[in-house]
């Protein structure tokens, strides 16, 4: 029975793709040429870099798609052991991974007030979070500095969160992910049933038990697919350690990719780059590979609700 309901299910879809291609006639071949185009232009540079990192200086700059005489794996320890990224990259686990978890716990938190709770300014408390998705990030580098720095001076917690540490460069990356993250959840927990909350309510139990315990889990798709997006962004975020980590004992991966770029032009160890750039590009791309479909799921949830 499972198995009959499951093929009927599957065929009526493939019926609705023919039928939406069918309607769409020149429009559906125009998106997935589109499409194709954007897969080419996303994968071959990636693909070149993976092929570059485990090649000679003299193969990368002969034929750029031959295959390596021999797999070139010293790269990968120069890179790891010389340019310190294994260093940087503990550096931006840290920071990201604390990054995540604080922008997750207040956004979720707050997303959660400004989308279930009708008080006096909610709509200007949203808007006020919505703003800060128009102001780029080099807008504020500069008043940014001079805010970090003077959180240096606070008496016993300065020392830990001004420019050159780790929970400075945290607090900044939970600013700026905030906004897109209360966006996106707020929309998401809108479309959850008012219902079970109420029920908790009469039960006896408590708005933040409510929250945790209830409303929270099931939320789910929505934070997953939030949660990967925040880790991709500070990941990959390259201005605000830029300007905020000026030791290099405490410099990310960026930073340190970058530094074996600029000393690349006079030292000339294009291999070691590349494998730099492919240790920076896995952990994302198995990130993004396991929790596709959570990802997917948790965008269109809240629209099928």
């Amino acid at each position: 029975m499972t198995t009959t309901t499951s093929w009927t299910v599957a065929n009526s879809r493939r019926l609705a793709r023919r039928e939406g291609r069918r309607r769409l006639g020149p429009m559906a071949a125009l998106s997935h040429l589109a499409l194709l185009l954007w897969t080419v232009l996303t994968v071959v540079p990636i693909l070149w870099t993976f092929l570059a990192s485990v090649k000679s200086e003299d193969e990368i700059f002969g034929d750029a798609w031959s295959l390596p005489a021999t797999l070139q794996w010293d790269n990968f320890a120069r890179a790891w052991e010389q340019a310190h990224i294994g260093q940087y990259m503990l550096n931006s686990v840290v920071v990201v991974g604390f990054g995540t978890f604080g922008t997750m716990l207040l956004g979720s938190m707050a997303a959660y007030v400004l989308a279930r709770y009708e008080f006096r300014g909610n709509r200007a408390v949203y808007l006020l979070f919505v703003s800060g998705l128009a102001f780029p990030v080099y807008l504020a580098l500069t008043p940014l500095f001079f805010v970090v720095q003077n959180m240096g001076n606070v008496p016993l917690v300065g020392p830990f969160i001004g420019l050159n540490t780790h929970a400075g460069l945290v607090l900044v990356y939970i600013a700026y992910s905030m906004p897109f993250t209360v966006f996106f959840l707020a929309a998401f927990f809108r479309t959850l049933p008012q219902a079970v909350a109420e029920a908790a309510l009469v039960d006896g139990a408590s708005h933040t038990r409510v929250f945790f315990q209830i409303m929270l889990p099931m939320a789910r798709p929505g934070m997953v697919s939030i949660t990967i997006f925040n880790i991709l962004g500070q990941w990959n975020q390259y201005q605000l350690p830029l300007v905020l980590l000026q030791e290099r004992d405490k410099w990310v991966l960026t930073q340190g990719i970058a530094d074996i770029s600029t000393a690349a032009g006079y030292d000339q160890d294009w291999a070691a780059l590349f494998a730099a750039l492919t240790l920076a590009i896995l952990p994302m791309l198995v990130v993004y590979t396991v929790f596709q479909r959570q990802i997917q799921s948790g965008l269109t949830a809240g629209a099928l609700k």
